[in-house]
């Protein structure tokens, strides 16, 4: 991995890039904390998609704004519903933190490449957790190659799709699931950046325990590096 790659996707965008909705102006986003820290959190059942999303739905009410955005780095409990990120009697393997950035909208709502590149991979991982109907695209750079991953997609977004099909940054290539198709979640995007996929095709981990956070944070750097989101406070 290149110790240069945060400094090489900062520099290919010039302004702010949107991967959902193109109709959704920058101003119409709003960060939101899903942490462990915040003490709002234990007053919703996050065992349920459905409190959660009415959690984050009141959050957009109460702020105007359309989309709720953020997450990276970030230390969650939400993950401890679901066997998929954790080892029996192995706390220090707890995978409970966040790598990507998340987009919380209404599901059906567009999703969008974020830069030119082309079909890598893609898969529907119907666990309960996981990401549900997931597309990685692939994309070179300067003779640079790394991965943009979306996941918690609708079902619909994985039909005609083929491999090494050529997209377009701002092109819709899915939209967002709901709860029944994308990993039992309240409808957001998760966003990630990749350099090394490690081989990788349809998957890969958006959730790191701290004993491997090293390694994830110089493979997957913030992915606001990319698309300059301004952050507003809610």
């Amino acid at each position: 991995m290149s110790k240069d790659f945060p400094r090489f996707i900062t520099e290919l965008t010039p302004r702010f890039t949107a991967v959902i909705d193109a109709e959704f102006s920058e101003e119409d986003y709003i960060a939101i904390d899903l942490s462990a820290e915040n003490s709002a959190l234990s007053l919703v059942d996050i065992t349920s998609a459905s409190s959660f999303g009415g959690f984050i739905n009141e959050y957009l009410r109460r702020s105007g704004k359309k989309v709720a955005y953020g997450g990276y780095k970030e230390i969650r409990k939400l993950y401890q519903r679901s066997g998929l990120f954790s080892e029996p009697g192995e706390k220090d393997l707890e995978r409970n933190v966040h790598i990507g950035m998340d987009f919380w909208a209404d599901a059906g709502t567009a999703v969008l490449a974020a830069l030119d590149g082309k079909i890598h991979s893609f898969k529907d991982n119907a666990s309960f957790g996981d990401y549900g109907p997931t597309i990685i695209l692939e994309h070179e750079y300067h003779e640079h190659t790394f991965y943009t991953l979306y996941g918690h997609l609708s079902r619909k977004s994985l039909e005609n799709l083929k491999y090494g099909d050529e997209v377009k940054s701002g092109q819709k290539i899915g939209a967002l699931g709901t709860a029944e198709e994308n990993g039992d979640y309240a409808p957001h995007l998760h966003f990630q950046v990749i350099e090394d996929l490690q081989e990788q095709a349809g998957d890969f981990p958006g959730v790191t325990s701290v004993n491997e956070l090293d390694f994830y944070l110089r493979n997957c750097p913030d992915p606001n590096l990319l698309l300059k989101i301004r952050r507003v406070e809610g």
